[in-house]
């Protein structure tokens, strides 16, 4: 199975130089976990923000949400993998980077995020796809 039919598509994407504070309204809003950081400049690269993130890298540090820039604790740069590689590859390379979710491009351009969730759905309810070799 290839990474491309588990893909959740519906991604949202946040300026770098947002307050972490917006960043965590938009994924109560959304009910998302994880935020696309779009480029400072043509020569930057895409990043994430996830909730880990904001917790570890601020909130238990008693920083304030709203002074500090999601450019400023985001990971970078986002790792990505094409739609078409199997599944397993993409839970070996998560494993191997200690990365709980990958951005999926398809063409170039970043179309969704998988995540250890969505790898645990397909095991869970289709073991037999994931062959481990």
């Amino acid at each position: 199975m290839k990474v491309k039919d588990i893909v959740v598509r519906e991604i949202e994407k946040i300026k770098p130089d947002a307050s972490v504070f917006e960043a965590v309204e938009i994924m109560l809003e959304k009910g998302i976990r994880a935020l696309i950081v779009e480029p400072q400049s043509e020569r930057d690269t895409y990043g994430v923000i996830t909730v880990r993130d904001i917790v570890f890298k601020a909130v238990v540090k008693g920083l304030e949400l709203d002074d500090i820039k999601v450019a400023e604790i985001a990971s970078k740069p986002l790792v990505c993998i094409d739609g078409s590689w199997e599944i397993m590859h993409a839970a070996k390379l998560m494993a191997n980077l200690n990365l709980a979710r990958l951005a999926v491009t398809e063409g170039g351009e970043i179309i969704g995020m998988v995540s250890l969730m969505d790898i645990m759905k397909v095991y869970h309810c289709c073991p037999h796809v994931l062959k481990l070799s």
